[in-house]
């Protein structure tokens, strides 16, 4: 559940979003991603093994400073959205690299001689594109509900809720059936 944890300064933002200001839901947001930073390198943690913490860091600072200067700026209102197109890019992003999130995570829980092999590979590429596309359809509908429902409130917690929720499900049950698909074949 390495993956929850690399997302937690993504769902304090969006709780805190709920209930306060902008300006305090993305203070949340870096606040708890410098913590969980800081927690990593104490920890001795990889880079390869931060980069949703690394990106959170750097969209907290951005999003908190325009908050800060532009409190009424009309980004407010796409917050939510936003969060889902930073998260999209920086996912599309490591694919486009070669270098899928997911890699550097499932590396914390899996043996070192299985990290060259190319199911372990493929697994995470599978999983950083479910991942990247949860991200890119969430950011589009947000902006969708946004724009035509600006008032359906339910309807923008149950996009963030399914946004996490199903790649979480994907990401738990897909690399088993993976890895029992493989060593049936051979």
């Amino acid at each position: 559940m390495n993956y929850l944890k690399s997302l937690l300064p993504w769902i304090a933002f969006a709780v805190v979003a709920t209930q306060f200001d902008w300006r305090w839901s993305g203070l949340t947001g870096l606040v708890v991603s410098a913590a969980l930073l800081l927690l990593a390198r104490r920890e001795g943690r990889k880079a390869d093994t931060l980069i949703i913490e690394w990106s959170g860091f750097v969209f907290f600072v951005l999003l908190t400073a325009v908050a800060l200067a532009f409190p009424a700026s009309p980004l407010k209102t796409y917050t939510g959205a936003l969060t889902d197109a930073w998260l999209s890019l920086t996912a599309w992003g490591s694919l486009a690299i070669g270098k899928p999130f997911t890699l550097g995570i499932a590396r914390t829980t899996t043996p070192e001689k299985f990290w060259d092999n190319p199911v372990f590979k493929r697994i995470n590429v599978i999983l950083t594109t479910a991942w990247a596309l949860s991200f890119t359809v969430g950011g589009l509908a947000g902006i969708a509900l946004l724009n035509y429902a600006p008032h359906a409130t339910f309807a923008l917690i149950t996009l963030k809720v399914l946004g996490f929720g199903v790649p979480v499900a994907f990401t738990i049950l897909y690399p088993r059936k993976a890895r029992a698909r493989a060593q049936q074949a051979a």
